[in-house]
């Protein structure tokens, strides 16, 4: 199992846009893939429902795990777009 602590640089959290972006794509994977805050209940990351009513935010931390061959090329995707900030006119 592999696993990423990823910081959330987005101004809107976990919510709206970057929420359905990282749903799209944990849904790519062949395996199971969880997300949750620390010390928090692990969540399906492949449901927009369950990571939304995480209500992660801007600056928290996030625990990502995934369990499958090949699992740390989608965590670092998935952390690529959770610590880039969106841009201003997005």
């Amino acid at each position: 199992m592999s696993e990423r602590n990823v910081r959330i640089e987005s101004k809107v959290g976990l919510h709206a846009r970057p929420a359905a972006l990282f749903v799209q794509t944990a849904a790519k994977a062949p395996g199971d893939v969880t997300v949750a805050k620390p010390g928090g209940q692990p969540v399906n990351a492949k449901s927009i429902l369950a990571v939304l009513g995480l209500d992660a935010r801007h600056g928290e931390e996030i625990v990502i795990t995934a369990d499958f061959d090949g699992a740390d090329a989608l965590l670092a995707e998935l952390e690529a777009l959770l610590s880039t900030p969106e841009p201003e006119n997005a």
